[in-house]
């Protein structure tokens, strides 16, 4: 059985002069969850977890984690998806709220 983790979801950040906003966050792919964990927590860092909006600065992200398992059995592909939701940064109760409701239209 194979084992991959994609993830999706949003940034949150500072506006150049001021204000916050939120924006999709670049997808990220990897072969386990620490590892896509450990890269989107660099991104964010970085700024690259943001995908073209331009932020002064990150403060945080919601990730929406896809565990894909593979299994094959006579010949065929079978595939099982789990979805786990993570925050990322330092994210106050308001903001993790605010994240929330995006990813709650966003399904």
């Amino acid at each position: 059985m194979k084992t991959k983790f994609h993830s999706k979801g949003f940034v949150l950040g500072n506006y150049w002069g001021g204000g916050k906003g939120s924006y999709p966050a670049r997808r990220i792919n990897a072969d386990t969850k620490e590892e896509l964990l450990e890269t989107a927590n660099a991104m964010l860092k970085s700024g690259a977890l943001d995908s073209g909006m331009g932020y002064e600065s990150l403060i945080g992200a919601v990730l929406i984690i896809t565990k894909q398992s593979i299994r094959e059995y006579e010949g065929k592909e079978y595939r099982n998806y789990e979805d786990e939701t993570v925050f990322i940064g330092n994210l106050t109760d308001k903001e993790t709220e605010f994240l929330s409701d995006i990813v709650e239209q966003m399904i």
